[in-house]
């Protein structure tokens, strides 16, 4: 018998147990993107300008060498570039080397109109985001540092614009289209159904009203604002004017005409918001997108002028961004708070609709509501004068 001890047999072998995935934590994530987020704004812009999306559409499934042919950019660029977008998921480049547009970009990058992301987006890029370098300086100031960035004295950035028509046009082209992002469900709103005399305050080129009225056709306004903004606003004017007139002799809609027939009802009555009178006989006020400029004071100031201006029951609607209540929610109203105090007029924000529902009550107005549910953050603030 031998002396030597056998080894106990082996165990059978295990698989090691699978390391627990930890959970993603969604701030986090968002904080990766966040960081990344402004190199690849601006090349969703590049892709815009080069009609990168727009071929696509035209040309799905096309290869690099044929976007690159179509953008006439130099082959490392258009590489890098791509890339960027892919990240963004806006663009897909799929297995066999093509690319296609996302679903998202067809619906939001391709359309062309007076609405279009296209003038939303050169405008933040050429105006809004530039400023934003300057946030820490003009927040510990308590001012709108950024706005020596532009030739004038004025202290805020709406009249100095009038400095640079070019960007002025830019600017207001871009505030018009995420203005009518946010327009139909105004305009669609039963409570302007009973108003005459519309007075559209700060209306800038026209483009709520011109919508109001082509809703309402018993209605007509009077649009007030800085003189040169009623400058763009009567070539506005003008130009629907004219593609109605055109579009009568066209095949165009049936509808087509009453454009140029909303544009005969509306009036054009330049002034400062502060030192002119508002114009008198309207029997509703209108500020979209106008209060939240400006303080708590002036923002009293301007409600009391209207409530002066309106006969007994005439009502003021205010409409624009809510902030949360509790001033926690809201990407669209963060922006528009941090692009007014640092380039704007240096104060202001999204305000909270309870804001609004206070300074009414203030002014002297009476059965002061807030209807909510409004598109990218919207809320519609209404008072009666008793």
């Amino acid at each position: 018998m031998s002396g030597r001890v056998g080894r106990p047999a082996a165990a059978p072998a295990t698989a090691p147990a699978a390391a627990a995935v930890p959970a993603v934590d969604p701030v986090a994530e968002r904080f990766h993107f966040l960081v990344n987020a402004p190199a690849l704004f601006n090349a969703v812009v590049t892709a815009l300008e080069w009609d990168v999306f727009g071929h696509l559409s035209a040309h799905p499934g096309s290869s690099f060498e044929e976007l690159r042919a179509a953008t006439g950019v130099p082959a490392h660029s258009l590489r890098v570039l791509l890339q960027a977008v892919c990240t963004t998921g806006l663009l897909e480049r799929h297995a066999d080397g093509t690319y296609h547009n996302a679903r998202a970009a067809a619906e939001l990058l391709l359309p062309d109109g007076p609405d279009s992301w296209r003038h939303i987006l050169t405008g933040w890029r050429e105006i809004y985001y530039p400023a934003f370098s300057r946030m820490t300086e003009a927040l510990a100031a308590g001012t709108n540092t950024a706005l020596d960035a532009h030739p004038g004295e004025e202290p805020t950035l709406y009249r100095r614009l009038a400095h640079d028509p070019e960007l002025e046009a830019v600017f207001h082209r871009s505030m018009s289209a995420f203005t009518l992002k946010s327009l139909d469900a105004l305009v669609e709103c039963e409570e302007f159904a009973t108003v005459r005399h519309l007075l559209d305050v700060g209306g800038g080129d026209g483009t709520t009203s011109a919508r109001l009225l082509a809703r309402h056709p018993g209605m007509r306004s009077t649009v007030f604002d800085i003189p040169s903004v009623a400058r763009l606003a009567a070539e506005a004017r003008s130009e629907a004017r004219t593609d109605a007139t055109a579009d009568a002799g066209s095949d165009a809609p049936a509808d087509s005409g009453s454009d140029a027939e909303a544009a005969d009802r509306l009036r054009l009555h330049p002034g400062d918001l502060f030192t002119d009178p508002f114009p008198a006989g309207a029997d509703a006020v209108l500020f979209s997108h106008v209060l939240e400029i400006f303080s708590a004071e002036q923002i009293t100031e301007l409600l009391a002028k209207a409530h002066g201006v309106l006969p007994p029951g005439g009502r003021v609607f205010v409409y624009g961004y809510n902030v949360s209540d509790d001033e926690t929610r809201g990407w669209y109203s963060a922006r528009l708070s941090l692009y007014l105090n640092v380039l704007a007029s240096g104060q202001g924000m999204a305000y909270p609709a309870r804001d609004y529902e206070h300074w009414m009550r203030r002014a002297g107005f009476g059965d002061v509501r807030t209807l909510t549910g409004y598109p990218y953050e919207h809320g519609l603030t209404i008072g009666t004068k008793q």
